[in-house]
């Protein structure tokens, strides 16, 4: 058994970064970014009006002014402002010559045919060109997940197609001879898979490529012959159940006779000691236990960075310190455990009714977890302690 810094380490090892491809701009969203990304122009590209007013000089301000031009948003302006002179402008309209100030239509008044100004803020409300980018200025970091404010900033410097990591296939496997599908109707001794689709979902949402194998029953045979299927058809194999050492935990035994290297079976966590990662070729596979919690744990811990590095994604969660709200006690501490908790509007740490890791319900509520270090039975009310959300 090895501590999970040192499991963390040995699969974080075995990320290689996949190829590119180029996507069009309107599919990128969700996808890590391969490429830095270089704007091509100034932002804003010319000096315009940050409203609807009048374009003037400030040392005119005082003064009736002369509209000579009328400027809409996507004109050139075609005459230069002068002296006792003012162009009416809109909103995003190109600031003419010799104007330093918009007036805000508000403050002004028009009477016959001079403009006059009621009120001075002492605002420019212009918005310079360059002011926010200048051309050539890197504007998002290789190994950004794309949301929707990065496909602005694509989109305003141009950037269509996108270059994208590859989305590795995450092929997702579950063994039991006790489970049965979400839409049958299980018997006394019989329960219904809720790990893969639970994996399909996380898979889903780190960038990558979800694909169901289905459920394999607790023989040899079975396992072999359902995991055969499933890393032919992926890049990384998740299988959760039949891990452990009970009588009917063959994967271990399946996999090495599939020429898998396992580099480490058991991990000190809780929940998600019988842990399984090993590596054929470029094929990389994890075993996880069959309670949906330490499927849940697992692949945040260590399948979801592990997939991003593969993208040459960033760090997947953030990360923020809080304190206890109420003493959180353990009776066993020879092993790393994390627990659901709940950030209360309050700001502190709340620990939510958990009853282990067959307990996937007290995941609904929770939006974090935090970590009891090896040897630690309690934590006491108002430590600060680092929550990892999820």
């Amino acid at each position: 058994m090895i501590g999970f810094d040192k499991a963390f380490e040995t699969v974080m090892s075995f990320a290689k970064r996949v190829e590119s491809e180029n996507v069009s701009l309107s599919q990128a969203n969700g996808r890590i970014l391969y490429k830095d990304i270089f704007s091509d122009r100034d932002m804003p590209p010319f000096d315009k009006s940050a409203m609807d007013g009048y374009a003037c000089k400030s040392s005119d301000l005082n003064k009736p002014l002369r509209n000579i031009e009328t400027i809409p948003a996507g004109y050139k302006p075609k005459k230069s402002v002068g002296q006792g002179e003012c162009s009416k402008i809109m909103t995003g309209a190109m600031v003419p010559q010799g104007a330093d100030c918009v007036v805000m239509v508000e403050h002004i008044k028009e009477e016959k045919e001079l403009v006059h100004i009621v009120k001075q803020t002492g605002l420019s409300n212009i918005c310079y060109k360059g002011e926010d980018i200048t051309q050539g200025d890197k504007v998002l970091h290789a190994g950004v997940q794309i949301t929707p404010a990065v496909i602005a900033v694509l989109a305003s410097v141009g950037c269509d197609p996108v270059p994208v990591a590859k989305r590795p296939v995450v092929g997702v496997l579950a063994t039991g001879t006790e489970l049965v599908e979400p839409s049958q109707s299980p018997n006394a001794v019989q329960i219904r898979n809720s790990n893969s689709y639970q994996l399909c979902a996380q898979i889903e949402r780190a960038g990558c490529m979800a694909r169901y194998f289905g459920i394999a029953e607790d023989t040899p045979e079975h396992i072999d012959r359902m995991l055969k299927k499933a890393l032919a058809g992926s890049d990384i194999v998740l299988l959760s159940g039949g891990v452990s050492m009970g009588d009917f935990d063959f994967v271990p035994e399946v996999l090495q006779r599939n020429g898998v290297d396992l580099k480490f079976e058991k991990v000190a966590i809780k929940p998600g000691k019988p842990t399984v990662f090993g590596v054929k070729g470029d094929k990389y596979f994890f075993g996880m236990p069959g309670n949906p919690v330490s499927t849940f744990i697992l692949f945040e811990l260590l399948v979801r960075p592990f997939l991003l590095s593969l993208m040459g994604g960033q760090d997947c969660h953030m990360r923020l310190k809080a304190k206890i709200k109420e003493t959180i006690k353990r009776k066993k501490t020879e092993r790393l455990e994390f627990i659901p908790i709940e950030l209360s509007n309050d700001g502190f740490v709340k620990r939510l009714e958990y009853h282990g890791s067959a307990h996937i319900h007290a995941y609904v509520k929770a939006n974090g977890i935090i970590a009891f270090p090896i040897g630690e039975k309690e934590i006491s009310a108002g430590t600060e302690i680092e929550v990892l959300l999820i």
